[in-house]
């Protein structure tokens, strides 16, 4: 009889996206339930991954209300349902579980700390930020940052002094390279897809993916693109990702160029952002914080070149010079100059792509992340 292993995370998207083809795999060697607040993607996960699902809601905001039941809601299931393992990935999520599994006596509580949040917080709100981090760590038996800045930035601020397990070389799932394959978007498909978004065959094409929220850097993007504008008339910013805001909003001029400047193209929430990425030129992805950006492992596994910050998780990714450039956080002329560098070397660039996606596949292949994951779970056997 198989043992029951918990993934849990505050929103179902959150399982369905950065654990896809996961839950599947793991499901062959445990009983595996995904637990995660009500929506749709219950039904998307049991249907691809072939696994229950069980509702449990948990609020991203501090709401001590709501959070008490759903510590009592995880509590109960935990004592009913006996799991060998739990494993949480968000934040609230892993604050909630670890402290439910803690008290119903879970053997095994494991946390992966997907990104900080504190190190960019000040004030109450970071003390506050810092002392839960420290009840996830007290709760759980064992401690996995994605990547080496996020267990730096554990140690620095003495959040634990427990062991701290990066699996293989970061980053929770890894990368499909038979799914990011330019080889699926040869030039005449390209042509088809910009056109459908009225961009031309001479345009330049820089491409950002992800939350349209300050806090990825859109600030210093657009300004930056504005100035690039005047060096290249023929450039386009192609903006792939749902706007936050509520939780995240931008400046009001930031998001009046956004609608006004023809140059900008807004293409939302996809599904799937691979053909973006397949008619992209350049990378561009400034983001302020973050723990080990699934984003730009596609950008690579599709054969882009990246401009990034010098921040956890991208400075890990990213080789400066080799597969993109680094520069430093909130700094717009730094953003300026690496993309009138990339313009000056677009030749350049575009003939390297096969070795940019090597990169990525040396130490991201999917199949090798999920290996490395099922041997630390097998260690607690």
């Amino acid at each position: 009889m198989k043992r029951k292993l918990f993934r849990i995370a505050a929103a179902p998207g959150s399982l369905a996206v950065l654990l896809k083809g996961q839950l599947r795999f793991m499901n062959e060697h445990y009983e595996v339930s995904a637990i995660a607040s009500e929506g749709e993607q219950h039904q998307t996960i049991r249907e691809t991954e072939g696994i229950n699902t069980i509702v449990v809601n948990i609020d991203r905001r501090i709401n001590i209300l709501a959070d008490f039941k759903s510590l009592y809601k995880l509590y109960t299931l935990f004592r009913k349902e006996k799991p060998f393992i739990i494993h949480s990935i968000t934040p609230k999520a892993g604050l909630l579980s670890t402290v439910a599994g803690y008290l119903a006596g879970v053997p095994n509580r494991l946390h992966t700390f997907t990104g900080l949040v504190f190190p960019t917080q000040t004030g109450m709100m970071k003390k506050m930020l810092i002392f839960f981090d420290r009840i996830i760590c007290y709760c759980a038996t064992n401690i996995y940052p994605e990547g080496q800045g996020v267990k730096n930035d554990l140690i620095k601020y003495k959040i634990t002094k427990k062991p701290l397990q990066i699996i293989g070389h970061g980053n929770v799932n890894g990368i499909d390279l038979s799914h990011f394959d330019p080889e699926i978007y040869p030039k005449n498909k390209q042509n088809e897809i910009r056109e459908s978004l009225n961009i031309q065959q001479p345009d330049f094409v820089w491409t950002f993916v992800g939350r349209i929220g300050f806090d990825k850097g859109i600030e210093e993007m657009i300004n930056s693109f504005t100035k690039i504008q005047k060096h290249s008339k023929n450039s386009k910013l192609l903006l792939v990702g749902p706007y936050e805001k509520d939780m995240d909003p931008l400046p009001f001029s930031i998001e009046k160029e956004i609608e006004e400047n023809d140059s900008i193209i807004s293409a939302g929430w996809q599904q799937d952002v691979r053909p973006y990425f397949a008619i992209s030129n350049i990378f561009v992805f400034p983001s302020y914080r973050e723990g080990f950006p699934n984003v730009l492992l596609q950008a690579g596994a599709m054969g882009i070149y990246s401009i990034v910050t010098n921040i956890n998780g991208s400075n890990e990714i990213i080789e400066n010079g080799v597969n993109g450039t680094i520069i430093p956080v909130r700094d717009s002329n730094a953003l300026t100059e690496a993309m009138l560098n990339c313009l000056e070397n677009t030749s350049k660039h575009e003939n390297h792509n096969k070795e940019y996606r090597q990169l990525i596949a040396k130490k991201y292949n999917q199949e090798y992340v999920w290996s490395e994951q099922l041997k630390e779970y097998q260690l607690l056997d």
